[in-house]
C-alpha cells in the first residue's frame, strides 16, 4: 500500500470537505421543471440536478484539491488554479505558432523536449506581449525545483480540442521561461480516469499533436505520479469510503 493510514485519512478528509463545500454552495439552475417533476418526482430530480452539477464541476471541486493534497505528501510544493505568467516574448509567440503549424500539417512529429528548448532560446527576445493564458489546474514543484503544470480534463476531448490544449501547454512554457529562462519546466494534460476501461485509452485522437510520452497522463499514470505507485487504486477506495459516509 502506497499511502499510510494517516495519509489515507487526510485524503478522505479532503474529498469529504470538497463534497460538503459543494453541498453548501450548490444552487439549482432551475427551480421549476413541471414535466420532470410529474414524471420522476421532485426528490429524484433534486438528486439528479445535484449529481449533474457535481460531475460537471468535478475537476475544480474534487480532482484539483485531491491532486494537490496527494502531491504535497511527496513533492516540495503543490498548488491549484495558478497563473503560469502574464507575458510572452513576441519571438516565443512566433515559435509557438510555427510549432502548431508544423504539427497540424504533419510536417513534424511532436517532441516536447525539443519544443521547450526552441521556446527557451527566444523566451526573452523581442517585445514582451501581455497575455492571459488558461489557468494551471495543478502546479507541482519537485525537490530539485522541476515544475510540472497540469491541465486536468474530465471529458473525452476530440482532436479539435487537443489543438487548443497543445497551444495552452506551449504558452505555459513560454510564460514561465519569460520569467526564468533556466526553469525546469514540464507541461502536461491529465485525464483522471480512463472512460474506455477496460480497453486502453484511445490515444490516437491526439497522435500527431501531443507528445504521448511527455504531455499526457491518464488515470493511474497521473495519480501514481502524484502519490506513488499504487496510489490510483488506493484513491478509488478513498472515494468509495467517503461516498458511503
Amino acid at each position: 500500500m502506497t499511502l499510510t493510514k494517516n495519509q489515507i485519512l487526510y485524503i478522505e478528509g479532503v474529498i469529504k470537505t470538497s463534497l460538503r463545500n459543494k453541498f453548501l454552495n450548490y444552487k439549482p439552475e432551475s427551480s421549476n421543471m413541471p414535466f420532470y417533476y410529474r414524471l420522476l418526482g421532485k426528490d429524484r430530480m433534486a438528486l439528479y440536478s445535484f449529481i449533474h452539477s457535481l460531475t460537471s464541476a468535478f475537476g475544480t471541486s474534487i480532482f484539483e484539491p485531491v491532486a494537490v493534497a496527494l502531491a504535497k505528501l511527496r513533492f516540495k510544493d503543490a498548488q491549484k488554479s495558478v497563473i503560469a505568467g502574464t507575458q510572452i516574448s513576441d519571438e516565443a509567440h512566433k515559435v509557438i505558432q510555427t510549432i502548431m503549424d508544423d504539427l497540424i500539417t504533419g510536417r513534424k512529429e511532436p517532441n516536447k523536449t525539443e519544443e521547450i528548448e526552441l521556446i527557451r532560446d527566444v523566451c526573452q527576445k523581442g517585445k514582451m506581449i501581455t497575455v492571459k493564458p488558461t489557468k494551471v489546474d495543478v502546479l507541482v514543484i519537485s525537490h530539485d525545483d522541476s515544475m510540472f503544470l497540469f491541465d486536468i480534463k474530465t471529458v473525452k476531448p476530440n482532436r479539435g480540442n487537443f489543438k487548443e490544449f497543445k497551444r495552452t501547454l506551449l504558452e505555459w512554457v513560454a510564460t514561465v521561461l519569460a520569467q526564468n529562462p533556466e526553469a525546469k519546466i514540464n507541461t502536461c494534460i491529465a485525464i483522471p480516469y480512463n472512460p474506455y476501461e477496460p480497453k486502453p485509452y484511445e490515444r490516437w485522437t491526439m497522435k500527431g499533436l501531443v507528445d504521448l510520452d511527455f504531455e499526457l497522463k491518464v488515470a493511474d499514470e497521473f495519480w501514481d505520479f502524484l502519490g506513488g505507485e499504487g496510489c490510483y487504486n488506493e484513491l478509488l477506495n478513498c472515494f468509495e469510503r467517503a461516498g458511503i459516509e
